[in-house]
Formats: C-alpha cells, structure tokens, sequence
C-alpha cells in the first residue's frame, strides 16, 4: 500500500485538475486498481477524464477476431523459427569464435532497442488510426496505450507479442531459408550472423513484453524485476520518463540503453523538425487528439 505521504502529493496533484496523461503511472498498488479508482472519483468533476475512458473504450473495441487470428499465426511460426536458429547457433557454436559471439549477442540486443525506438517513435507521433489497414491493426495499439497507460498490463501472452513476432518473422524466414538451403561452410562462415539473429529475434519478440513489463508494479516474477534493476531489460522507472505529457522522449523500450545517447543529441526532435517542415503536420496531433476525448471530442 502507499504511504501517506505518497498519497497526499497524489490527492493535491489531482485537486490542481491536472490532465490525464499526468497522472502518475508506477504507484505502489496494482496501477490498474490505482486509475480505476482516481477516475472513478473524478469524473464528474472533470469531464476531460471522462472523455478519456471513452477514447480508451473506443480504441480498444478496435482489437477484431481478425487481428486475434492473424498475431496466433505470428507467435506461432515465431516459436518455430526462432527454434530451429537456436538449434543451429548451439550445434555450430565454436569456442574458437567466442569474440564473434559476444559482439554478435551486443549488437543484436542494440539494434532491436534502436528499432524499437523507431517504431514507437513513428507510431507515437505520427499517422491516425482512420489509415486504412495499419490504423487499426498498428496505429490503435500506440494510441490506447497513452489513453490507458495500464491497459497492457490485462493484455494475454497473444495480444501482447503477436504483433512483434510477425516483425522478427520477417527477419527470422530469409535467415532460416539461408540455413537449409546452404551447406555447413556457409553456417561456419556466418556464425556470427547466426547468433546475432537469434539475439535479434528474441530482443524483438520480447519488446512488447518487456514494455508491458515495466508497467506492472505486481505480479512480477522475481528474475524479471532482477533482469529490471540490472537494465538488462527496461526497468519501469526508466520508461516513465517517457509517459511524462507529451510523450516526446525515451521511445526505445526494449532495453532503453540507446534513450540516453539520442536525447543528448536530440535525434528524434531532429526528425520531427525535418518531416514538420516538408509535410506542415505536428507531431503527436492524433495523439493529442485521442488523449483529450477522440472521435468523442
């Protein structure tokens, strides 16, 4: 339970008529219980708040029996793939190319953190989810996270990752392909690259889960909240830092090893001042647009 301390700050941010977005997201109880409750107490005072919980129910109407179906098939082959490339990288493994090995593991990990970053980036900030097919099946996800920052966290194993396999998938077939078709010279010759897809693969999968992760505050097994506080992983206090309004920093959320670096040289303020000056259109302004009451607006 909080403390009264902890409590008070809430209580007195929340009599300020602070926006919903502001609201903070890693209280010491359940955070899902935490917003229910606060909402529950300010709706009729705020109608903003209210406008908020019919974005969040608008946009989660949007996960169709379709798209359930379409990211089972995902998590599916994904299972398959990545086993049969872990069969590969362990049955080839070297101790000869230990170096290879390490620099592979590394930059794999690195690039699905710079990855994630980049897709959550684009999706956070920029299309709508009234674009045709990849609106509702990609856009909507991003969305209603920022509406109901909690959401994720009542999210199975399916929803959560479905989306993030397709996405190693379309990594792991040319790889696996590559593997059968060719003979063990090729394997040896490009065991490096072996090991830094397995590593790739799994960083991208688990991004998601990851993310959702860092949103929990119980019900964590004891080896995740380790993997958290050593940053192997996203630890939750690192990813808050993105949910502060208006959600304009700290968009890698696999290990968030890379927010550092790209906020010190501002690159994804960089991107955003080079595409608003070619297109004219704001960054986050659907965003924006769902988290003050959406088509309900």
């Amino acid at each position: 339970m909080e403390s009264p301390k902890v409590l008070s700050e809430m209580a007195s941010k929340i009599s300020k008529s602070i926006k919903p977005e502001d609201i903070p997201l890693i209280p010491s109880e359940p955070s899902s219980d935490y917003v229910k409750k606060r909402v529950a107490e300010d709706l009729k005072e705020k109608p903003v708040l209210k406008k908020n919980t019919e974005s969040a129910a608008i946009l989660k109407a949007g996960y169709t029996k379709e798209k359930r179906m379409f990211e089972i098939t995902q998590v599916i082959l994904f299972v398959v793939l990545q086993t049969i490339l872990m069969c590969y990288v362990g049955w080839y493994f070297n101790r000869s190319k230990i170096g290879a090995f390490i620099a592979s593991l590394v930059f794999g990990a690195l690039l699905a953190d710079f990855l994630s970053g980049m897709v959550h980036w684009g999706a956070d900030t920029w299309g709508s989810v009234d674009i045709p097919v990849i609106g509702a099946a990609f856009i909507r996800p991003f969305r209603e996270h920022h509406v109901d920052p909690v959401a994720m966290t009542r999210h199975d194993v399916i929803e959560t990752n479905g989306d993030n396999c397709m996405a190693a998938n379309l990594f792991l077939l040319p790889l696996i392909y590559c593997c059968v078709t060719y003979d063990q010279t090729w394997i040896t010759e490009n065991y490096g690259t072996l090991v830094f897809g397995a590593t790739f693969g799994i960083y991208v999968c688990m991004t998601n889960q990851i993310h959702k992760w860092s949103h929990m505050v119980t019900g964590l097994p004891r080896w995740v909240k380790v993997l958290q506080d050593l940053h192997v992983i996203l630890p939750r206090h690192h990813h808050h830092i993105h949910h502060i309004s208006p959600h304009e920093t700290y968009f890698c959320i696999t290990g968030g090893w890379l927010n550092y670096p790209l906020e010190k040289i501002r690159f994804f303020q960089g991107l955003e001042l080079i595409i608003e000056s070619i297109t004219g259109i704001p960054p986050r302004a659907d965003d924006q647009k769902w988290l003050k009451g959406g088509k309900s607006h």
